[in-house]
């Protein structure tokens, strides 16, 4: 086991969950409650990562995150470095890869509010954000829960992005599916195997606990 590779992988699964948590309640949700003229524009954009190729997405932050690019010009900048090969890249790499994982089961689980629910509770006096916190955030924790395993699975297990925008970094950019990677390139099966039977078992528990929940879900509604 190549332990700063997996250091690497678990900070920047954390930090995507942690970061995309929000983000994914809250357009999850405006996606689930809104009818507007774009939405299945909005929709397409969020499930774009799921059917582009990752070296295809990889390369265009790659260009994106370049120095001579608008934001990557501007980051640069502001904080004196690039966006390319260091872990801050492929933190915004991860985001943007893992966006449709953390927003589409949150929008799912918001869908399935009833509606005269959240009309119930406005006619009981509770404000929109009360309501947020004490009806729905409650009713739809199967779907955030989901939409952290999904993303901390992805993150984990993503290696085309992450290699076309960082590289492989020891300590910074390399992560364990890299590893991986570098580990058959060298004819090192036994320790590539090891690595894979790690990443195999968690994709396997995250599984488990997604199918899990939508079986406690259908349970309940029956």
């Amino acid at each position: 086991m190549e332990w700063t590779a997996l250091s690497v992988s678990l900070r920047l699964a954390g930090l995507s969950c942690l970061l995309l948590l929000p983000l994914g309640l809250w357009l999850g949700r405006t996606l689930a409650l809104s009818r507007f003229r774009g939405k299945p524009l909005c929709e397409a954009l969020v499930a774009l990562p799921l059917v582009m190729p990752p070296t295809v997405l990889g390369f265009y932050l790659m260009q994106a995150f370049g120095v001579e690019s608008p934001l990557g010009g501007l980051w640069q900048s502001l904080t004196g470095g690039g966006l390319n090969f260091t872990f801050t890249g492929i933190l915004l790499a991860s985001l943007l890869a893992n966006l449709p994982f953390a927003v589409q089961p949150i929008q799912r689980a918001f869908e399935s509010i009833p509606p005269n629910l959240r009309e119930a509770a406005w006619c009981s006096g509770l404000s929109p954000g009360r309501t947020l916190l004490r009806i729905e955030l409650p009713l739809v924790w199967p779907g955030l829960v989901s939409a952290l395993a999904l993303t901390f699975a992805h993150t984990l297990g993503e290696f085309g992005v992450i290699l076309m925008v960082g590289g492989a970094i020891d300590g910074e950019t390399r992560t364990l599916a890299i590893a991986i990677y570098d580990r058959v390139q060298a004819f090192d099966e036994s320790g590539a195997a090891i690595m894979s039977a790690m990443l195999l078992l968690v994709s396997f528990l995250t599984i488990g606990v997604v199918y899990g929940l939508a079986g406690r879900r259908r349970w309940r509604r029956g």
